[in-house]
């Protein structure tokens, strides 16, 4: 029980000061996990022996993918059919052959060489799709792609298991080139003594098969006639744990399930996720997983990192530092083919072949099964390992170039040239998002010629499929804004996305025209106050208003009548308007808010000066229905 404690807080120590400086620094928390995960182990020497923890730890990455199939339906899946088999299938089967080349080239027999491509034909799932949502990438076009590749390599691993066994070698797999027997060999030598819970064993090849054909039919038949009920069950006992137990009990047994048939026990909740996602229940599971994913991935990497064993690295660091950069080398010259191929341009372009150019966990999964099948010698899975691991700790890396790139680069859509603006309105309107659509089709129903200017080709393509004229372009760029007609134009409409960009155009709008009348759009409060100062005369925060109104029909269903509901939101909004204009005035962005003790004061004062109004109105329509 001590040494557990003291694995738990020296792991937990490790996390709480690496990841939060690795963030600052922007690494990122994966490579603050993988460095905390060095510092432990080979650093220090506080962890000795990583493997069986590495065992927990991945349900990390279980979970994750659990997560992920509840975010799909059936339905998306089908949508990434081309995707799925074209892109992510192509990019199995050529990263396969193309290392089984190599490893032939070096010497291996073919079968140990086939082994090998399978390995380093898989990415890292959990690091990449943790990186990708920490930067906000999942949703580009290079990260779909990206998520669609790994997504088949999850599904790759099964048949890749299925076939090992037909590799089988009939050499001393365990032993190293002196004769001695390798570490990794005796980690499977322990293993091997422990008790086989397997489903499988003994079973004929067409037993396996059946067996394995019923475990994901229960999985789906479960999940779709199941869940209900065992869900109303769990419900009538109004314990709100028993829903983190249920949530718990469903990745861990289809996990236990998966692995006693000889699956891939990431496949298998991700499979439950999918049959999921459609359920009145997939909100509650996602909120009662959400924090044991996040800490068991973090432990996962960390357990990567304790792992690595740097004396076997620095007796051959060029070689083995050699080889995990070739692979990287190698995946990254394929999967930039693959991209091009399937029409990734720019960023995306990079951002997949950056992203997937690693191996990933389940190699060291491929690894193990091969050397229990006497496919893989003892000392070659000792550098394989080591290069998986290396491999994934350039990651972060990786990804930091990326960002390092992308600042530097055009979009895809970077080669083609921005619009002739050859109209000029009296309301320019910059941005055309949600908030500027609206703006643009209310001042156009009432007649008036409107500019509309956006850097987002797709957006202003889709405009004009609807009948509206705009304008591709940059905002800031002064010869466009001189084209539109800034010089003569009656308002300027700020709607762009990007605070900092919405703050340069409005004091660069106000510099070069005095006169004109700037509407802006804020994100928030903050952002309200650097417009005002930059000179913009009105300024909408994006969810003010439509946070009014729904106070508004709150305030109708508890009591008051449409008639006050209403001159309460009236006044409240005006007051706002007051506060703002006050509180701008001892706003200072070089201080904290909340350690500006004059605007803390004046804000108390303006909250209670609202809070006297309302009740006075309210008093006042009281007295006068009465």
């Amino acid at each position: 029980m001590g040494e557990f404690l003291f694995l738990a807080s020296v792991f937990l120590l490790a996390a709480v000061i690496a990841v939060p400086i690795a963030a600052r620094l922007g690494l990122g928390s994966v490579l603050g996990y993988l460095l905390a995960g060095v510092a432990i182990g080979p650093g220090l020497g506080l962890v000795a022996d990583t493997t069986d923890l590495q065992h927990f730890a991945e349900f990390g990455v279980v979970m994750m993918l659990f997560l992920i199939g509840l975010e799909l339906d059936p339905r998306a899946l089908w949508d990434m059919r081309h995707r799925l088999i074209g892109l992510g299938g192509l990019q199995v089967i050529i990263t396969m052959l193309a290392v089984m080349v190599g490893a032939i080239y070096l010497g291996f027999v073919w079968q140990t060489a086939l082994a090998i491509g399978m390995i380093f034909a898989l990415s890292s799932t959990a690091i990449v799709l943790q990186t990708l949502s920490e930067k906000g990438l999942m949703q580009t076009s290079g990260g779909r792609s990206t998520f669609s590749v790994l997504l088949t390599q999850d599904i790759a691993v099964i048949p890749m298991l299925i076939i090992l066994p037909l590799l089988a070698v009939p050499t001393g797999p365990s032993l190293n080139p002196d004769g001695s027997i390798s570490r990794t060999a005796l980690e499977h030598l322990d293993d091997a003594h422990g008790h086989s819970m397997s489903l499988i064993e003994g079973l004929p090849g067409w037993g396996v098969t059946l067996v394995t054909l019923g475990a994901v039919a229960l999985i789906i038949v479960g999940g779709v006639y199941g869940a209900r009920p065992l869900f109303r069950f769990i419900h009538a006992a109004h314990l709100r744990e028993m829903y983190t137990a249920l949530a718990l009990l469903i990745v861990i047994g289809i996990a236990f399930l998966m692995t006693a048939v000889g699956l891939s026990p990431a496949l298998g909740t991700f499979l439950a996720g999918v049959v999921l996602a459609n359920s009145e229940f997939r909100h509650e599971l996602e909120s009662d997983i959400e924090p044991f994913k996040g800490l068991l991935l973090g432990l996962f990497f960390i357990t990567v990192g304790a792992g690595i064993d740097f004396s076997l690295f620095f007796s051959e660091p060029i070689s083995i530092l050699g080889l995990a950069l070739g692979i990287m080398f190698l995946k990254g010259v394929i999967l930039y083919g693959l991209g091009r191929a399937f029409k990734l341009r720019g960023r995306d372009q990079w951002l997949f072949t950056l992203g997937l150019a690693q191996a990933g966990e389940f190699g060291f999964v491929l690894i193990s099964f091969s050397l229990q099948q006497s496919i893989l010698p003892g000392y070659i899975a000792d550098r394989l390992l080591l290069i998986v691991a290396l491999s994934m700790l350039i990651t972060p890396l990786a990804f930091i170039f990326y960002e390092y790139l992308s600042k530097r680069m055009k979009d895809a859509d970077g080669d083609i040239k921005h619009d002739t603006i050859d109209e000029q309105g009296t309301v320019i309107i910059a941005g055309i998002g949600r908030f500027g659509q609206i703006v643009n089709r209310l001042v156009q129903s009432v007649g008036a010629k409107t500019v509309v200017i956006d850097n987002n080709l797709q957006t202003i393509q889709l405009m004009r499929k609807f009948g509206y004229q705009g304008f591709f372009g940059d905002p800031l760029r002064p010869d466009l804004l001189h084209a539109a007609g800034i010089d003569t134009a009656r308002v300027l409409m700020v709607a762009l996305d990007d605070p900092i960009a919405a703050e340069r155009l409005v004091t660069y709008a106000r510099r070069l025209r005095p006169d004109i009348h700037i509407v802006a759009r804020s994100r928030d409060r903050t952002h309200t106050y650097r417009l005002y100062q930059a000179g913009a005369n009105d300024i909408v925060r994006e969810l003010f208003d439509s946070s009014l109104r729904a106070g508004r029909y709150v305030l109708e269903n508890i009591g008051l009548s449409e008639y006050e509901a209403a001159e309460a939101e009236k006044l409240f909004y005006h007051h706002d308007r007051y506060t703002v204009r006050e509180l701008a005035e001892l706003w200072d962005p070089n201080i904290p808010s909340a350690q500006n003790e004059a605007y803390i004061a004046r804000a108390k004062e303006l909250e209670k000066e609202l809070e006297a109004s309302l009740l006075s109105a309210l008093e006042s329509s009281n007295n006068d229905a009465a």
